[in-house]
């Protein structure tokens, strides 16, 4: 299941982060995006969804999304 399957409100441990891109790997991870890491969505946005990640909120689109399973 990704990201964007997830309920609101609920906190996930991140599993695996799917992506070829490199760049987008090297992002998530530098905002505490990793496996093993709790993850909550915060909301639903046009194009994506704000996170609770850490001690921090982060909007993420919809690419980045799908690439997070939990």
């Amino acid at each position: 299941m990704n990201l964007l399957e997830a309920e609101e409100g609920k906190e996930y441990i991140i599993k695996d982060i799917f992506t070829d891109d490199e760049e987008m790997e090297a992002f998530l991870f530098s905002l505490g995006c990793y496996s093993g890491e709790p993850i909550t969505v915060v909301s639903r946005v046009r194009g994506g969804c704000v996170v609770s990640i850490k001690d921090g909120r982060y909007n993420i689109d919809t690419d980045l999304a799908k690439a997070i399973s939990i």
